[in-house]
């Protein structure tokens, strides 16, 4: 396998587009970091948006909320977390509390006072952590497909149904096998995870495809299983246990929760209970029908709801 250090190639046609299938235009640039160099991908002025994209995806997965957010008048930003799409490959540095400080700096670099943070999947678990962690930088906080951290950990290890539905990330432990199979017959496993997490419609074969280009480029499969890795193997360490007790203070920002009610590998059950953690505005939002990737699977029914919020003065309603 490639080194993890080794910068890898970045097809155009794959990470930077110019344009959105709609027609909207990009504007495509690397910012500096918490140390490393972010690729983003942004539309629109106005208040900060950041999109941060889940497994076993990169910036694309947010394309049809770019657009929608641009013409709503936000600025719309949606960056490769490290190690993916267009960012940085580093030997290190993929424990949740480094991730979020990239994110926080990506909106320091941006020059915003403060951003609202929307996050899918491993996105919304930095997206929970930076908003704990740094408080004043996050306006509001969106998250889908993902509890809580610490609802995330307690319904890995008390849960059986979660615990079985969370299979693949105990198989993440494994030692270079993972790699091989995400890589294996130009990543089709990808399309594969991505089809079997969907609810009724998942995205088409083009969309996969993409997926599929973008986790084969030299050492992205590494990169996006090591966040999973630190997950599972700090839990009796230090540091996890560190972490999750730091996560237990209280997000005092206001708060959108949404997730698909025929989610496959995040229980209902387990999101649920996140609102216990925030002291501000909670708004609970599951949409039937959808799974794991209801920003894709529905995009119009999820960006109306994100913008409906985003721009509603009283979020506690």
């Amino acid at each position: 396998m490639t080194d993890p250090a080794t910068p890898s190639a970045q097809p155009a046609s794959l990470v930077r587009p110019d344009t959105l299938p709609d027609g909207t235009k990009l504007t495509h640039r690397d910012v500096a970091a918490n140390g490393a160099r972010f690729h983003i991908a942004e539309a629109g002025d106005g208040p900060l948006v950041l999109l941060l994209h889940g497994f076993p995806q990169f910036w694309w997965a947010w394309r049809h909320q770019l657009s929608t957010l641009a013409d709503a008048g936000f600025r719309a930003v949606a960056m490769d977390l490290r190690g993916v799409g267009g960012s940085d490959r580093t030997p290190r540095g993929y424990d949740p509390v480094n991730l979020a400080l990239d994110v926080t700096g990506v909106i320091r670099s941006l020059g915003e006072p403060d951003a609202a943070l929307v996050g899918h999947d491993l996105g919304g678990y930095l997206a929970w952590t930076a908003a704990v962690m740094r408080p004043k930088l996050v306006r509001r906080l969106a998250v889908a497909s993902m509890p809580h951290p610490r609802r995330w950990r307690s319904a890995m290890l008390s849960d059986v149904r979660q615990t079985r539905a969370g299979s693949y990330i105990w198989g993440f432990q494994r030692p270079w096998i993972p790699e091989r199979q995400l890589t294996a017959d130009d990543g089709a496993l990808v399309a594969e995870l991505i089809r079997d997490w969907s609810g009724l419609d998942a995205p088409d074969d083009d969309t996969l495809t993409t997926y599929r280009r973008a986790m084969c480029i030299p050492s992205t499969a590494h990169c996006s299983i090591e966040p999973y890795r630190w997950l599972v193997r700090s839990m009796a360490r230090p540091d996890g246990i560190q972490f999750n007790r730091r996560m237990k203070r209280p997000l005092r920002v206001p708060t959108l929760h949404l997730h698909g009610a025929l989610d496959p590998v995040m229980r209902t059950r387990s999101a649920a209970g996140s609102g216990e953690y925030v002291e501000a505005p909670y708004r609970w939002r599951l949409f039937d029908g959808l799974g794991h990737f209801p920003h894709e699977e529905d995009p119009v029914s999820f960006t109306t709801e994100l913008v409906n919020w985003l721009k509603d003065p009283e979020p506690d309603r």
